[in-house]
């Protein structure tokens, strides 16, 4: 097999029949990056090491035609990670392309067998464009999928978004059920643009880039580093300096603007009423005050008639958020988010998910109370209203009374500000410091939910599924037929 190495803008050839037992490092996160031709991969290559590092094409012709490893040193959040790039030939470029298409899809299952066979691969980078639909990507990802089997996670990365509107996770938002569908499974997901900038370039492209740079490279981070932690890793810190914020609440009560604010910019995508804009949820990596955070935007509960099957995702994927924490150092906040209006039954379904069941009460939780501009003095709201919380019984150990609604004028402008420091001042007094260790997860989280479940709903191992009825009904709000079938499940649990 033909071999090119490089480092950075330096060149280094080697030719190997099997370069990867050259490749194998303990202290490097090894990344494949496949896709079709066109679809930017090398321009994908160029974004990470943000230098004119692979050579590109201006078209959907092929411009990579071997195999070519991209050494660089990924820099998140003040801590370097040491990656490989493999940036491979397009694929289905046909009979007559630079890679005929059947040489190509060879050179990519050697690559990977390779790979998986040294235990020398961490992630691999799905790369479409942007103009594709999710039907078009089933092709490529099966191949991927059935050299890895399970066990290299998938990310895809859509390119050429620049001009996606209202912004390019717009994209993920039309394709995502179509690809849940098609079952393809993807650990993660970025929607960017690769497109360089000059002094042309208009004000929105250039954050558009700096955004998209900015997720591939929390992408790396999140799914490389749990990795590559062998004996003899320099590159990531063993004390855990970054901590992990899960925010949640209803559709609308303003937990991706609350992002933004605690960030100082808009880096989560944010909707005008009412409707959902985190579908599953996000990672945003935030600075302030010399501090780290990871937040984590969370989909929660929703109305009361929520069905069975959306009702159940939205367990599962907080489910999975939870599982994810634990191998990146466990939770040290709970930042419940609620619009400010009447305390409901719904808010107190969301607070014993994520507080009672999945967090076993063992992660401090404060709320955020948003949409208070047009109150006189912002704090007058809890003064009112903090009484009502005890009847539902929803117990925190601290609040912020906030606007989290940008882009206002005179004193409205003023309260945003107000804010920023409100909510900021509320996450460095009550996120988990040294004096306490972030909640890292029970013995078996699906089994205490399973078990708090039926705590909750005051279900002995002798209830039948008909007597379970009432009280899902009455203690969390849901249809009566939903319970049915919710109540089913739970009497089937072996736990």
């Amino acid at each position: 097999m033909s071999w090119v190495r490089r480092r950075d803008s330096s060149t280094l050839s080697s030719r190997s029949s099997d370069p990867t037992a050259a490749l194998c490092r303990i202290d490097t996160c090894n990344i494949v990056i496949a896709g079709e031709t066109g679809a930017g991969k090398s321009s994908l290559v160029n974004l990470i090491t943000t230098m004119q590092t692979a050579p590109t094409s201006q078209d959907t012709t092929g411009c990579t035609t071997e195999p070519t490893v991209y050494e660089h040193d990924v820099v998140v959040q003040n801590k370097s990670i040491k990656v490989q790039l493999f940036d491979t030939a397009g694929l289905g470029e046909g009979s007559h392309g630079a890679v005929p298409a059947a040489q190509a899809e060879t050179a990519l299952k050697s690559l990977l067998q390779n790979l998986v066979k040294n235990k020398a691969i961490h992630l691999i980078i799905y790369c479409v464009l942007g103009t594709k639909d999710a039907k078009a990507l089933q092709r490529s990802y099966k191949l991927l999928s059935s050299k890895v089997n399970g066990g290299v996670p998938i990310v895809l990365v859509v390119t050429a978004l620049e001009d996606r509107k209202p912004d390019m996770e717009n994209w993920w938002r039309i394709n995502e059920t179509s690809i849940s569908k098609l079952k393809m499974n993807f650990v993660d997901h970025a929607c960017i643009t690769t497109l360089t900038t000059n002094q042309a370039a208009t004000d929105e492209l250039r954050r558009r880039r700096e955004q998209s740079y900015r997720v591939v490279c929390n992408l790396i981070k999140q799914h490389c580093t749990q990795n590559i932690g062998t004996p003899g890793v320099t590159t990531i810190s063993s004390a855990r300096t970054t901590k992990n914020i899960v925010l949640f609440g209803q559709a609308g009560a303003g937990k991706s603007s609350i992002v933004n604010l605690m960030a100082g910019e808009d880096i989560a995508y944010t909707s005008p009423g009412m409707e959902r804009c985190t579908l599953h949820w996000k990672e945003y990596p935030i600075e302030f005050d010399g501090m780290f955070y990871n937040v984590f935007d969370t989909v929660g509960l929703e109305e009361p008639q929520l069905g069975i099957q959306e009702y159940l995702e939205t367990v599962e994927n907080a489910y999975k958020l939870i599982k994810q924490l634990e191998s990146e150092g466990g939770i040290d906040l709970l930042l419940f988010c609620m619009r400010a209006g009447r305390v409901s039954g719904m808010l107190q379904s969301n607070y014993r998910l994520f507080h009672e069941f999945l967090c076993e009460k063992k992660v401090p939780i404060v709320l955020a109370i948003t949409n208070l501009e047009r109150e006189h003095r912002m704090e007058d709201w809890w003064v009112r209203e903090h009484t009502n919380f005890n009847k539902y019984q929803i117990n925190v150990a601290g609040h912020a009374c906030i606007t989290a609604a940008d882009h206002l004028e005179g004193r409205h402008r003023a309260l945003y500000e107000e804010s920023r420091v409100t909510i900021r001042n509320l996450v460095e007094t009550f996120v988990a410091d040294g004096q306490q260790q972030a909640w890292i997860g029970g013995g078996n989280l699906i089994v205490s939910f399973m078990r708090k479940l039926k705590e909750l709903l005051g279900a002995s191992s002798h209830m039948k599924s008909k007597d379970l009825v009432p009280h899902l009904t009455k203690r969390c709000g849901i249809s009566k037929e939903v319970a049915k079938q919710l109540a089913e499940m739970i009497k089937q649990d072996p736990f």
